[in-house]
């Protein structure tokens, strides 16, 4: 069983950090693209940030110049590093990897639990 573990997320003053992470554990033969994804209370989900196997990277117009997202292929680990906090970046986070666990078998789409970033005064 393949699991996506976030972690990282809290409550931050607006201009704060944060970074948060997530774990792929379970067996995994590859992870393609990985991603960070978040939903507002009300809003639908988006994409904060992704990057490819090969480290390119692709960011939210909304984030851009603020984040910085990250992978360590040994640990099967994401990270997005997250500065100069906006009220309006308060969502919940998602990780989110495509990937196969078996040499042959098909990729697909996995998503963590979620953590919450709350940005407020």
């Amino acid at each position: 069983q393949v699991q996506l573990v976030e972690s990282g997320g809290g409550s931050v003053q607006p201009g704060g950090s944060l970074r948060l992470s997530c774990a792929v554990s379970g067996r995994v033969f590859s992870i393609n693209t990985m991603g960070w994804y978040r939903q507002a209370p009300g809003k639908e989900r988006e994409l904060v940030a992704g990057i490819t196997s090969g480290g390119n990277t692709n960011y939210a117009d909304s984030v851009k110049g603020r984040s910085t997202i990250s992978r360590d292929n040994a640990k099967n680990t994401v990270y997005l590093q997250m500065n100069s906090l906006k009220p309006e970046d308060t969502a919940v986070y998602y990780c989110n990897a495509d990937l196969a666990r078996y040499s042959g078998s098909i990729y697909r789409n996995y998503w963590g639990q979620g953590t919450q970033v709350t940005v407020s005064s």
